[in-house]
Order: structure tokens, then C-alpha cells, then sequence
């Protein structure tokens, strides 16, 4: 992977992974990453390019990060807060929305005893935007921008930069837990509708990469039927039926089923400075 500088020396030569997957127009829809369960670490420090790997996290705490059956981000709140306490939120996401706790450690080595299960329950959404700069130069430069200009429309205590969240191309990237909704390319002029929506439990459907309990053609088949019928709160679909080629939903009022195919994409660079690539993308189908 090419460093900032380099890029500049060489005279663009490789424009921005976000760039290049925007002018190619990929699709945003099922590309979310996968996860159920969530662990999100406060670290005050300097994250490494691997994230919990290479932080400087002491053994305890990375032994039982690899015990935690879920995905774990490290995140900074906006406020810098000065001594060895932090905070660590656990996220389950559902259809329905999901549940999210909170625990305030006296530092990092008490990760190791925590009882995650003893979580204090949280009610208001958790906002989590890439910030990991050392993963890739879009997160660098796009997420902590978004940032800003959504700490004008959430609390403090619900925005968090966090480390990589995956698909660096499609940066600003979102998460908000305990939803489990990943959205993509958000400008920063959007941040107060994006806050305005989440705040009332609804998905900005136009920046929608996929709900991340789900597996891509699922994601994909879910954003199809939103978008088809309007349906923008949280928990106005389940899954009824996954087999091969077919995704079947619940929906208020009734049901809706789809037929989705895995298609090329358009090629693209997964990250800054790499060569572009072939993608995936879905085609979607009413029955």
C-alpha cells in the first residue's frame, strides 16, 4: 500500500479507494461486514494498523478479546478524558433492534475480569464512524470530518470514532449499534438528517450498506424491499426464509419475497493505493 506522500509524488496516480468506487458507481447494498455480537473498547492511545492486534493492548485484555464470540472495535470518544478509566460497550443486534450495555473499567487490565453480561442497559443508540487512519487514507481524512459534523446533532456520550469497520471504500462509514445498520458515503452536509433519522429508530435507505446479522445476498435483498416499499424503521422486517436464490421477508401488512443473484461488480481498489480489482454485486428481483 502506497503512503499519502507517495501518492502526491507520483501525481495521483492512484486516486482514493472512496474516489474510484464512487466514479465507478458500486452499489452500496450488501456490503456490509457481519457481525451479531459487538465489543466496543475505549483506547485512548494510538491504534495500530491492525486495530486490537497492534495497539498495545496488554495480553489480558487480548486474551479475552479473542474469547468475546462477536466483533471487537477499538473506539475515542469526543471528549479526551485524561486517566486510566474507559469505557466498553457490548452490543446485540437483532431484527428488532437488539440490546447495548455499558461498563466503566478502571482500566484496561480489568477488561480481563469484566462481567459483560452485567452491562448497564443503554437506551439511546451508539454511533460509531471509522476513523482508523493508519488502515487506510479515506477513513483518515473522510471519517473523522463526518465526525464533527455529526457531533452538532448526537450527544457526546453516543458518537465514537472507532478502528476499522470494514470497506474503506465507501468511507465515511457508520455503524450504529445495537441496530447492527452499517451505512456508507454519508457527506458531512447530510450529518443532521442522518442524526435526525437515527434518533427516530430510522435508516437513511440512499446510504445503506446492509444490516450486518445478515449475510450479503440478504443484506442485498433487504435494502431492495425497503427501498421498494418505503420501509425505513429498524424493525419493520424480518426473515422468514433464506435458501439458495431466495430471501422471503415479513413486512408490515404482509410478506415480500425476492429473488437475488450474485453479479460482477465494477472493478475498483479495496484500498488507497492499491490496483484496482473485481467486486460483487447483487441483482435483486420481486417474485
Amino acid at each position: 500500500m502506497l503512503r499519502a506522500s507517495e501518492r502526491r509524488r507520483l501525481g495521483g496516480a492512484h486516486p482514493t479507494c472512496a474516489a474510484a468506487s464512487t466514479a465507478a458507481g458500486e452499489p452500496l447494498a450488501g456490503t456490509a461486514i457481519t457481525a451479531r455480537r459487538w465489543l466496543v473498547v475505549e483506547w485512548k492511545r494510538a491504534w495500530g494498523r491492525d486495530g486490537v492486534l497492534d495497539s498495545g493492548l496488554p495480553d489480558a485484555a487480548l486474551a479475552a478479546v479473542a474469547a468475546f464470540d462477536g466483533r471487537t472495535v477499538l473506539a475515542r470518544g469526543r471528549a479526551r478524558t485524561r486517566g486510566t478509566s474507559l469505557t466498553v460497550f457490548v452490543a446485540e443486534s437483532t431484527e428488532r433492534g437488539g440490546s447495548l450495555g455499558r461498563i466503566v473499567l478502571s482500566g484496561i487490565d480489568a477488561l480481563a475480569t469484566a462481567e459483560l453480561a452485567q452491562a448497564e442497559p443503554v437506551e439511546a443508540p451508539l454511533l460509531l464512524v471509522c476513523g482508523h487512519g493508519k488502515r487506510d487514507a479515506c477513513c483518515a481524512r473522510l471519517g473523522p470530518a463526518f465526525v464533527t459534523a455529526l457531533a452538532a446533532h448526537v450527544p457526546s456520550g453516543q458518537l465514537w470514532q472507532a478502528s476499522h469497520l470494514g470497506g474503506h471504500r465507501f468511507a465515511p462509514n457508520l455503524v450504529v449499534l445495537p441496530w447492527g445498520v452499517q451505512l456508507g458515503r454519508i457527506p458531512p452536509d447530510r450529518a443532521g438528517e442522518v442524526g435526525a433519522l437515527v434518533a427516530a429508530g430510522r435508516i437513511p435507505l440512499d446510504a445503506y450498506r446492509g444490516r450486518t446479522l445478515y449475510e450479503a445476498p440478504v443484506q442485498a435483498a433487504e435494502i431492495e424491499v425497503r427501498r421498494r416499499f418505503g420501509f425505513d424503521r429498524v424493525g419493520d422486517l424480518r426473515l422468514l426464509q433464506h435458501e439458495t436464490g431466495t430471501v422471503r421477508f415479513g413486512v408490515p401488512g404482509g410478506e415480500a419475497t425476492v429473488r437475488v443473484t450474485r453479479v460482477e461488480g465494477p472493478r475498483v481498489p479495496v484500498s488507497c493505493g492499491e490496483e484496482s480489482g473485481p467486486s460483487a454485486a447483487w441483482r435483486v428481483e420481486f417474485e
